[in-house]
């Protein structure tokens, strides 16, 4: 007789908080976005404190803008790019979701990659508005969805460092 899996480690069941944490990503995003293009316009700039800034930025391109000087065929890519991911990190969490720090990883990434996507289905770009800034240096715009992609990649490099430190 085959072993059945119980009812609490389900694909399903342990597929659904992941998908939660990503669909709080993605609601903050795009809240977060939507007050931005309500209250500025286009290259308004917002001083908060000596080192930061809220701005209204769009990056028709990827991340430090990478493609944004592109004729528009960018947009369709990272789109289908970002969809082609997004099955994929699904999949990769239906069957390691019981791995705490890296469905974390993944989670973030997913909420933070299809945030984007849904600007460039609905705006042709990303908004970004966060800027870190220090004596006329300027890091490139970013804004929530950046930021847990930001943060997944680093719970992605501590996940195998801590996988590492455990097969020694």
């Amino acid at each position: 007789m085959a072993a059945t899996r119980p009812a609490s480690s389900s694909p399903s069941s342990s597929l659904l908080p992941w998908l939660g944490i990503s669909l709080i990503v993605i609601v903050l995003d795009q809240l977060t976005k939507t007050l931005v293009l309500q209250y500025f316009q286009y290259g308004d700039s917002r001083t908060i404190t000596s080192f930061f800034n809220l701005v209204r930025a769009h990056n028709t391109g990827a991340a430090f803008s990478f493609l944004a000087g592109a004729s528009g065929w960018q947009r369709w890519f990272f789109v289908g790019l970002g969809a082609v991911a997004a099955v994929f990190i699904v999949w990769m969490l239906s069957r390691h979701g019981g791995q705490k720090v890296f469905a974390w990883a993944l989670a973030l990434i997913l909420g933070g990659a299809l945030g984007n996507v849904i600007d460039r289905l609905l705006h042709g770009y990303v908004v970004d508005f966060v800027q870190v800034h220090y004596a006329g240096w300027a890091f490139p715009s970013f804004n929530v969805a950046d930021s847990a992609i930001t943060l997944g990649a680093i719970l992605l490099i501590v996940d195998e460092l801590l996988r590492v430190r455990r097969a020694k």
